[in-house]
């Protein structure tokens, strides 16, 4: 079965950071292009960064300078490192290919308190 399953989400505080993982099994996702997402409550889900195959990294105005996106192809599980995290950063956070993307998987909570 091919899935994405976040994990690493919690409560921070205000300028804190937290590691946000996704670990993909099922098939190779190493050649896909591989996207964070977050969805805050009232709001439409957001594409937050991607990495391509190659490594090439675009990040979204709000977290860029913050969020670091990274991957491990050996180990199909891509990251994300949330430095100086800010209220307006809570959010369900969801992986997935940014082409062609899977089924959408629980998320991981990431709650920043101020």
């Amino acid at each position: 079965q091919v899935q994405l399953v976040e994990s690493g989400g919690g409560l921070v505080q205000a300028g804190g950071s937290l590691r946000l993982s996704c670990a993909a099994s099922g098939r190779d996702f190493s050649v896909d292009v591989m996207a964070w997402y977050r969805s805050a409550p009232g709001k439409q889900r957001e594409l937050v960064a991607y990495i391509t195959r190659g490594g090439t990294r675009n990040y979204a105005d709000s977290v860029k300078g913050r969020f670091t996106i990274s991957r491990d192809k050996a180990k199909n599980t891509m990251y994300l490192q949330m430095n100086r995290v800010q209220p307006e950063d809570t959010a369900v956070y969801y992986c997935n290919t940014l082409y062609n993307p899977l089924p959408w998987g629980q998320g991981t909570q990431v709650t920043v308190s101020s």
